[in-house]
């Protein structure tokens, strides 16, 4: 079997700094909107369940778009994938900077069109995180997501920075729109071909329950290591789609802080995180993904109930810190596990992107209507069960292994 040529070292770095582009844009932008969640809701006179049932729009959209995505990008290739993302994150988000002034339903349209955005964008640009990793020979796929914290790091601090300013929300979401649409579309023409390796086909196993011919995208739902890793995935997502939604706004209403200090205390959360991505490499390269995430998921666990129970703010936000730090590698690590092979990342990124982006999303609409009831503190307890799956699932995300040359006789027998 043939496979196409490696690329020369400055396509590839090329590539890579385009990959990196698009996790930064994409955090960036999720986190001008999330960071800005407790002013919509202030203006448009929200309590927490009623926004709870209007971020279900974005989730709608997400959950539509991330089984289609992997067909998607097979015909159309990640780079065109992500550009029209991006054009329509553009035209949604100059919606919902529009609808506030209006009203809920102009809102919650435009966050639907923005789930069908995220969705599409997310699971190309971790197709070509696969492909420039499987490129590069060696462990970088957390230094992407680390791209990804980095933007929503900014963009956190940028809406921490708009809200001192009194800067509207409409303005604010404007800007980011204009800025998202000046920069993605033409970084990432820099993209690889999805698809290519510098490892051929036959040199590795395929997982146990699948054929040695490539399968179509319906396929790998029925492959019960890409569902493994899915679950895997949904568990780490919930964790951090949970943080990323409700941090600030249970600082405010748990323990009694300014807005500009809740935003901030989720930019903590989000540097701990971007930290344990870009250290992350080295620790998988040492001692692997299970060891490590499992180390992490612990982290995570004592930051979540820290920040739950602290008995003051500033203990709060060091628990919000450790809750990042723990949650770093698990979403990451669930898409290197799914592109293990590259011949066959975009249908089983797309799966496991799909199964997680179902906690990712409609999780922190569920913590809202929980906490309409006990209270949002006590609702984040939540998230500690399903770290606990993460863990008891963890060994689904082990690389596959090198295959022997009786293990690729038996595969092609």
């Amino acid at each position: 079997m043939t496979t196409a040529p490696p690329f020369p070292g400055p396509v590839v770095r090329r590539a890579k700094w385009a990959t990196t582009a698009a996790f930064v844009a994409s955090g960036f932008a999720f986190t001008s909107w999330a960071s800005r969640i407790p002013s919509t809701s202030s203006q448009l006179g929200l309590s927490t369940g009623e926004v709870g049932l209007v971020l279900l729009a974005l989730a709608a959209g997400s959950v539509l778009a991330l089984p289609l995505a992997g067909a998607v990008i097979a015909r159309l290739g990640s780079r065109r994938v992500v550009q029209l993302a991006a054009v329509l994150l553009v035209v949604t988000m100059l919606g919902i900077a529009w609808g506030i002034t209006v009203g809920v339903a102009p809102v919650v349209v435009a966050l639907f069109g923005l789930g069908l955005a995220y969705g599409a964008w997310d699971v190309a640009m971790n197709v070509e995180g696969a492909v420039v990793e499987a490129h590069v020979g060696r462990t970088v796929m957390p230094r992407f997501h680390a791209g990804f914290s980095v933007g929503t790091v900014a963009g956190a601090l940028l809406g921490s920075l708009m809200i001192r300013l009194d800067v509207s929300v409409s303005e604010h979401l404007a800007a980011v729109a204009v800025l998202v649409l000046l920069v993605v579309p033409a970084s990432v023409r820099a993209f690889v071909p999805d698809g290519s390796s510098t490892v051929a086909p036959e040199d590795v196993v395929p997982a146990p329950e699948a054929p040695a011919t490539r399968p179509g995208a319906l396929t790998a739902w029925r492959e019960p290591r890409t569902l493994m890793v899915g679950v895997f995935v949904l568990a780490f997502a919930f964790a951090e789609g949970t943080a990323n939604d409700w941090t600030a706004l249970a600082m405010i209403e748990g323990y009694g802080v300014a807005e500009s200090v809740g935003t901030l205390t989720f930019a903590v959360f989000l540097t701990a995180m971007t930290v344990g991505r870009w250290f992350g490499t080295s620790w998988l390269d040492r001692w692997g993904r299970v060891p490590v995430v499992r180390t992490l998921a612990a982290v995570a666990l004592v930051g979540l109930l820290l920040f739950v129970l602290a008995p003051a703010p500033w203990l709060a936000a060091v628990g919000a810190a450790l809750w990042g730090l723990g949650t770093s590698l698990g979403f990451p690590l669930g898409m290197s596990a799914a592109a293990d092979d590259p011949a066959r990342a975009p249908a089983r990124v797309s799966v496991v992107a799909s199964v997680g982006y179902v906690a990712f999303l409609t999780g922190p609409p569920l913590i809202g209507l929980l906490g309409e009831a006990a209270g949002l503190l006590r609702a984040l307890s939540v998230v500690a069960v399903l770290l606990v799956l993460a863990l008891a699932v963890s060994r689904a995300i082990r690389p596959l292994r090198p295959a022997t040359a009786q293990d690729r006789r038996a595969t092609t027998a």
